[in-house]
């Protein structure tokens, strides 16, 4: 696969919808398929065919007319395009309910994620266990992250923090954000941040209720 040049590189609608598609090829093969069509991939996500072709063809040809999609092949190529073929560490700011949350799901080690540290700035909260991760201090979140190369962090900080420790993790080198806290934070544009924000998708979905009022 031919690296993309800078002015090749697709919007970042496109880039979002690529984990989707990995998804669904994922369960497609972990139920013992062997090729796909994007018919098929489109029946699963409520994606047209047609988009899902223009999609992939940013990244080259994956598939032939009338044959489909080795599903084996498909998943292995996103992965490379998403860079989740190896393994990325990670650390998350905030050991409240949301932080412990995500220490305990296990959902992210098989999609190239390893949750690595949690860190809190509550003295109560140093040195306790959540799941397998201890609680470290604040205080050497910097250090954690430039002694190991860190680049992906998750904040699950109060909307009042959320700015300077994000600050503070892109000192250090983080490049990558998921940002849970309900505020927008300002970063450079070689920092990429993702929001979560389950109110925002609550209020979203209860403007489409109006007319069962």
């Amino acid at each position: 696969m031919a690296s993309l040049k800078l002015n090749d590189i697709p919007p970042d609608i496109v880039i979002g919808r690529l984990p989707l598609y990995l998804r669904a090829l994922t369960r497609l093969k972990q139920e013992g398929n062997d090729v796909t069509s994007s018919h098929e991939l489109g029946r699963h996500l409520g994606i047209s065919s047609a988009q899902i072709r223009k999609d992939l063809s940013h990244f080259g040809g994956f598939g032939k007319q009338g044959t489909g999609y080795q599903i084996e092949y498909l998943v292995a190529k996103l992965e490379q395009v998403l860079q989740v073929d190896r393994e990325w560490l990670v650390i998350v700011v905030g050991a409240g309910n949301l932080g412990s949350a995500i220490a305990h799901y296990r959902g992210f080690a098989d999609r190239g994620f390893r949750i690595a540290w949690l860190v809190d700035a509550s003295a109560e909260k140093i040195g306790q266990k959540v799941g397998d991760l201890s609680v470290h201090p604040i205080s050497d979140m910097q250090t954690i992250i430039r002694q190991n190369g860190v680049k992906v962090a998750m904040l699950a900080v109060p909307a009042e923090h959320a700015q300077s420790v994000a600050d503070q993790l892109i000192d250090a080198g983080i490049r990558a954000i998921l940002n849970y806290a309900p505020i927008t934070i300002k970063v450079p544009d070689n920092v990429k941040v993702q929001y979560i924000d389950p109110v925002v998708h609550l209020q979203t979905m209860t403007y489409f209720l109006r007319s069962e009022d």
